[in-house]
Protein backbone atom coordinates (compact mmCIF):
# COMPACT_ATOMS: atom_id res chain seq x y z
CA UNK A 1 0.00 0.00 0.00
CA UNK A 2 2.59 2.61 1.35
CA UNK A 3 5.54 2.30 -1.37
CA UNK A 4 4.88 2.93 -5.37
CA UNK A 5 6.05 0.15 -7.27
CA UNK A 6 8.24 0.81 -10.93
CA UNK A 7 7.05 -1.72 -13.74
CA UNK A 8 10.87 -3.37 -13.74
CA UNK A 9 12.27 -6.46 -12.81
CA UNK A 10 10.73 -6.19 -9.24
CA UNK A 11 7.45 -5.69 -9.80
CA UNK A 12 5.07 -6.65 -12.58
CA UNK A 13 3.36 -3.33 -12.42
CA UNK A 14 3.27 0.48 -12.15
CA UNK A 15 1.76 1.31 -8.98
CA UNK A 16 1.19 4.56 -7.12
CA UNK A 17 2.23 5.36 -3.16
CA UNK A 18 -0.92 4.76 -1.15
CA UNK A 19 -2.75 2.91 -3.62
CA UNK A 20 -3.94 -0.71 -3.31
CA UNK A 21 -1.91 -3.12 -5.09
CA UNK A 22 -4.06 -4.63 -8.02
CA UNK A 23 -3.59 -7.67 -6.51
CA UNK A 24 -4.38 -7.37 -3.02
CA UNK A 25 -7.87 -9.53 -2.25
CA UNK A 26 -11.25 -7.49 -0.92
CA UNK A 27 -11.67 -9.64 1.18
CA UNK A 28 -9.00 -10.23 3.66
CA UNK A 29 -5.89 -8.24 2.74
CA UNK A 30 -4.19 -11.01 1.26
CA UNK A 31 -2.34 -11.04 -2.51
CA UNK A 32 -3.99 -12.85 -4.28
CA UNK A 33 -1.02 -14.07 -6.42
CA UNK A 34 1.23 -14.58 -3.31
CA UNK A 35 2.39 -18.29 -4.46
CA UNK A 36 3.21 -17.16 -7.67
CA UNK A 37 4.83 -13.69 -6.88
CA UNK A 38 8.34 -14.68 -8.39
CA UNK A 39 7.00 -16.44 -11.27
CA UNK A 40 4.35 -13.49 -11.79
CA UNK A 41 7.23 -10.67 -11.48
CA UNK A 42 7.13 -9.80 -7.94
CA UNK A 43 10.49 -10.03 -6.66
CA UNK A 44 10.51 -7.11 -4.60
CA UNK A 45 7.17 -8.80 -3.11
CA UNK A 46 9.01 -11.78 -2.32
CA UNK A 47 12.41 -9.99 -0.78
CA UNK A 48 9.72 -7.20 1.34
CA UNK A 49 9.51 -7.01 4.66
CA UNK A 50 7.82 -4.98 6.85
CA UNK A 51 9.17 -5.88 10.22
CA UNK A 52 6.25 -5.60 12.01
CA UNK A 53 5.33 -2.46 11.67
CA UNK A 54 2.62 -2.91 10.15
CA UNK A 55 1.11 -4.94 12.60
CA UNK A 56 2.21 -2.76 15.18
CA UNK A 57 0.18 0.27 13.18
CA UNK A 58 -2.89 -1.83 12.83
CA UNK A 59 -3.18 -3.34 16.15
CA UNK A 60 -1.51 -0.59 18.57
CA UNK A 61 -1.96 2.69 16.74
CA UNK A 62 -5.34 2.17 14.75
CA UNK A 63 -6.61 0.01 17.32
CA UNK A 64 -8.09 -2.48 14.60
CA UNK A 65 -9.66 -0.37 12.20
CA UNK A 66 -8.58 -0.33 8.79
CA UNK A 67 -8.27 1.63 5.77
CA UNK A 68 -10.96 -0.54 3.47
CA UNK A 69 -13.80 -0.08 6.54
CA UNK A 70 -12.87 3.93 6.82
CA UNK A 71 -11.13 5.33 3.74
CA UNK A 72 -10.28 8.43 5.08
CA UNK A 73 -7.24 6.34 7.42
CA UNK A 74 -5.16 5.44 4.05
CA UNK A 75 -2.98 7.91 4.34
CA UNK A 76 -3.13 8.11 7.77
CA UNK A 77 -1.50 4.51 8.27
CA UNK A 78 0.41 4.40 5.05
CA UNK A 79 2.52 7.56 6.31
CA UNK A 80 2.54 5.71 9.60
CA UNK A 81 4.22 2.69 8.15
CA UNK A 82 6.60 4.65 6.42
CA UNK A 83 7.83 6.09 9.79
CA UNK A 84 7.57 2.74 11.98
CA UNK A 85 8.92 0.59 9.19
CA UNK A 86 13.26 2.03 9.43
CA UNK A 87 12.22 2.01 13.47
CA UNK A 88 11.28 -1.75 13.34
CA UNK A 89 14.20 -2.85 11.31
CA UNK A 90 16.22 -1.10 13.31
CA UNK A 91 15.24 -2.87 15.95
CA UNK A 92 15.31 -6.20 14.36
CA UNK A 93 19.15 -5.27 13.43
CA UNK A 94 19.95 -4.24 17.05
CA UNK A 95 18.49 -7.79 18.59
CA UNK A 96 20.87 -9.47 15.99
CA UNK A 97 23.73 -7.58 17.23
CA UNK A 98 22.61 -8.72 21.05
CA UNK A 99 23.64 -12.33 19.58
CA UNK A 100 27.58 -11.16 18.17
CA UNK A 101 30.58 -11.88 20.22
CA UNK A 102 31.01 -8.83 21.53
CA UNK A 103 31.77 -7.49 25.34
CA UNK A 104 28.97 -6.53 27.17
CA UNK A 105 30.02 -3.51 27.51
CA UNK A 106 29.36 -2.29 24.24
CA UNK A 107 26.18 -3.93 23.83
CA UNK A 108 25.44 -1.41 27.08
CA UNK A 109 24.58 1.18 23.88
CA UNK A 110 22.47 -1.39 21.64
CA UNK A 111 20.50 -1.59 24.64
CA UNK A 112 20.28 2.51 25.36
CA UNK A 113 19.23 2.58 21.77
CA UNK A 114 16.56 0.33 21.89
CA UNK A 115 14.92 1.75 24.74
CA UNK A 116 14.77 4.97 22.92
CA UNK A 117 13.29 3.35 19.72
CA UNK A 118 10.39 2.09 21.89
CA UNK A 119 8.62 4.86 23.43
CA UNK A 120 6.55 4.33 26.30
CA UNK A 121 2.47 3.69 25.75
CA UNK A 122 2.54 4.99 22.36
CA UNK A 123 -0.76 6.57 21.42
CA UNK A 124 -0.21 8.10 17.81
CA UNK A 125 2.83 7.77 14.55
CA UNK A 126 3.93 11.75 16.60
CA UNK A 127 5.54 9.73 19.41
CA UNK A 128 8.00 7.70 16.54
CA UNK A 129 8.61 10.90 15.17
CA UNK A 130 9.68 12.21 18.73
CA UNK A 131 13.40 13.81 18.15
CA UNK A 132 14.66 11.67 20.61
CA UNK A 133 13.57 8.32 18.77
CA UNK A 134 14.65 9.55 15.34
CA UNK A 135 18.17 10.48 16.85
CA UNK A 136 18.75 7.11 18.19
CA UNK A 137 17.27 5.46 14.59
CA UNK A 138 19.74 8.10 13.03
CA UNK A 139 22.57 6.76 15.70
CA UNK A 140 22.04 2.92 15.04
CA UNK A 141 24.42 2.53 11.89
CA UNK A 142 26.78 4.31 13.50
CA UNK A 143 26.63 1.92 17.02
CA UNK A 144 26.49 -1.23 14.40
CA UNK A 145 29.34 -0.29 12.98
CA UNK A 146 31.40 0.43 15.51
CA UNK A 147 30.74 -3.41 16.81
CA UNK A 148 32.74 -4.66 14.29
CA UNK A 149 35.72 -3.41 16.34
CA UNK A 150 35.29 -6.55 18.81
CA UNK A 151 34.99 -8.77 15.80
Amino acid sequence: MAYPFDDNDEFGLLKAADAPCPNLSNSCFDCTIHKDLDRKGFKGCVAYSCAGAGQRITQELFDGENWRDDPDLLTHMTYALRVLRPIHEALLLLKESEKLPVPKSALAKGATLTAALCPENPTSIYDFEDPEVQDALAEVPNYLQSLAAYL
